[in-house]
């Protein structure tokens, strides 16, 4: 595990490297599509209404990964959960415990905010992070289908 790690929420400073760091999630994805701007970076996650909320991992000062995530209600019952949209971590600093910390910390946000659960979804052709959150005790659930329109 990388030890000079710091985890913390994302803050309109952060914009110009989470542009360069989603569009490297972009590639990695094969998505063809202009690269994200930081006007649209910065609404989405400082404008007037949020979209969602980011949470940033800094190896030393550079940016070594990003977890996206929202609030969902309801839940279980009344209660919230917490949605993880997305999880990267640049190839070159993968198997370094950085996505474990990122998850960890949502963990920690979750259990503050009341949540009864976290969520996410993983591609049925990433394996990688199929092991990789199996690895942290989670098993796919197969009474849900994801669905997009």
């Amino acid at each position: 595990m990388t030890c000079s790690v710091i985890i913390r929420a994302a803050t309109p400073e952060d914009v110009r490297a989470l542009v360069d760091l989603l569009a490297e999630r972009d590639r990695f994805y094969g998505v063809a599509r202009p690269e994200p701007s930081a006007a649209d970076v910065e609404d989405a996650l400082f404008g007037p209404l949020p979209a969602g909320r980011a949470l940033l991992a800094f190896d030393d000062d550079a940016l070594a990964g990003l977890a996206a995530y929202s609030f969902l209600w309801p839940a279980a019952g009344v209660t919230r959960s917490l949605y993880l949209k997305e999880l990267f971590v640049p190839a070159a600093l993968r198997r370094h415990g950085i996505g474990r910390l990122l998850m960890r910390e949502l963990g920690r946000i979750a259990a503050e905010h009341r949540c009864s659960r976290i969520e996410w979804t993983a591609d049925s052709d990433n394996p990688d992070a199929q092991r990789f959150y199996a690895s942290l005790g989670a098993e796919p659930l197969a009474t849900k289908i994801f669905y997009r329109a």
